[in-house]
């Protein structure tokens, strides 16, 4: 029997697993790592896009949506604009970098409970119903961040 058989009936008996090295990343860690840069990148775009718009823009826009709305004050609305797209910016970009992701999905999970108070003060219960997705996933990625938050710079530092 020649080498070139001999090698060919060895690779042959090879398996799937033995012909691929192991992963590095579990599959977990990967898609939790593409949830948090999607969602991050969504939050941060909101606040972005709100920056790019203008104050007066936004504002504008606050106040038409909640004009129906008696319980909210219409004092609070100027401060809301001002504060609201640096913020949302600002946790985003910590979401896409996996920094201080503990603080920023917490604080994030409140951001969006104010915002889901005022829509269902205003009563549209549509986007409402989106913003208990995004609470969802601020508790999702919250609850599984510790285990999973590995490509992340809060993951390169604090390694497990």
């Amino acid at each position: 029997m020649s080498d070139s058989v001999r090698i060919g009936e060895r690779m042959g008996s090879l398996s799937t697993a033995d012909a691929y090295p192991p992963a590095r990343y579990s599959d977990a860690v990967l898609g939790y790592t593409v949830l948090r840069l999607t969602f991050g990148a969504n939050i941060m775009l909101h606040g972005v896009s709100r920056l790019f718009a203008g104050h007066a823009a936004f504002l504008g826009y606050l106040n038409h949506y909640f004009e129906k709305t008696p319980l909210i004050p219409a004092g609070l609305l100027p401060i809301f604009a001002t504060v609201l797209p640096p913020v949302e910016g600002t946790l985003g970009l910590l979401l896409v970098l996996g920094l201080a992701t503990r603080f920023s999905l917490i604080a994030g999970g409140l951001v969006v409970t104010a915002l889901a108070i005022g829509t269902n003060l205003a009563q549209d219960w549509n986007v409402a119903g989106l913003q208990l997705i995004y609470a969802f996933l601020y508790y999702q990625l919250l609850l599984r961040r510790k285990e999973l938050n590995r490509l992340s710079i809060d993951g390169w530092r604090n390694p497990l």
